[in-house]
């Protein structure tokens, strides 16, 4: 079992360079930053876990100037996006950036994907794009972004992305990205269970065939449609986020072929670097005892 950590990322929070160095000397494998360009004031869309909005959600700072600072503050540390909202960026400027990210950091991305809740945020990205097909838009920019990593002469051509042959630089350093995708209903199960290269959804959100919350059930879902698709099922890393550090939960989590447990912070209200601090050290032990 490996441990990641979710940070939420602010500039008034911990640092990510300062974060990085306390995670790898306390036994994390990664460390996970969420994304939010911007929230709507208007905030049309409800908050999916209910009530009102909490203010982290406001204040993240841009995940990939955070991680390359994290990057070279811990050299061991696996640096990944929890998640990128992929639809909102600029298909070859995100190219670009990940593949920048990655080769300076030898291949150490992983880049965490989801398709959003807010739909008011993705209107101010992409008026063109309707929110309902947001899902078979995110199927389209996995495979331009792997075309664009892969293809020493790339190009694409899809229904929301394309672009004409060309050079597109740097490349990865393996060659591509790990693709993790976090959705956790049923439509996103068989996404990431059909292409993605990791599965990364949150426990609370884990929902089964018939949308139940059952991590059990989602989890074999997840498997039965990587089967489907003909891939090997055992194949596909699964790391769940979490809220707490109850070890008998981990242990489950464990016995389910999970292979990493991600924490998340005890609320997603904003808190000080010294409540970080104090938060990692509460979960000293469950790490020593699980890792």
């Amino acid at each position: 079992m490996q441990f990641g950590y979710l940070s939420l990322n602010d500039i008034n929070g911990i640092r990510p360079d300062v974060l990085a160095r306390e995670l790898d000397q306390r036994g994390f494998d990664s460390l996970w930053v969420p994304e939010h360009s911007h929230i709507p004031t208007s905030r049309q869309t409800p908050y999916p876990a209910g009530g009102d909005l909490p203010e982290g959600y406001w204040r993240m700072m841009d995940p990939f100037v955070s991680l390359a600072l994290a990057a070279n503050a811990a050299p061991n540390l696996l640096l990944c996006t929890g998640v990128c909202l992929l639809l909102e960026h600029d298909l070859l400027d995100l190219a670009c950036t990940t593949a920048t990210l990655d080769a300076l950091s030898g291949g150490r991305l992983r880049l965490g994907i989801g398709v959003g809740w807010n739909e008011e945020e993705l209107v101010n990205h992409r008026p063109d794009l309707p929110f309902k097909q947001r899902y078979s838009a995110m199927r389209e920019r996995v495979a331009a972004l792997r075309a664009a990593w892969s293809q020493e002469e790339a190009s694409f051509e899809g229904r929301w992305d394309s672009f004409t042959e060309s050079w597109v630089y740097p490349k990865p350093a393996n060659g591509t990205i790990p693709i993790a995708l976090g959705n956790a209903g049923p439509v996103g199960i068989e996404h990431a269970a059909t292409y993605a290269d990791e599965w990364c959804p949150i426990d609370a959100s884990m929902l089964n065939d018939g949308h139940k919350p059952d991590v059990p059930g989602a989890i074999e879902l997840f498997r039965t449609k990587a089967a489907e698709a003909g891939r090997n099922p055992d194949d596909i890393p699964i790391s769940i986020f979490t809220m707490g550090n109850r070890v008998d939960r981990i242990e489950r989590y464990a016995q389910l072929g999970v292979s990493r447990v991600v924490i998340m912070p005890p609320t997603m209200q904003l808190h000080s670097a010294d409540d970080a601090l104090r938060h990692l050290d509460s979960l000293a032990s469950t790490v020593d005892a699980l890792v």
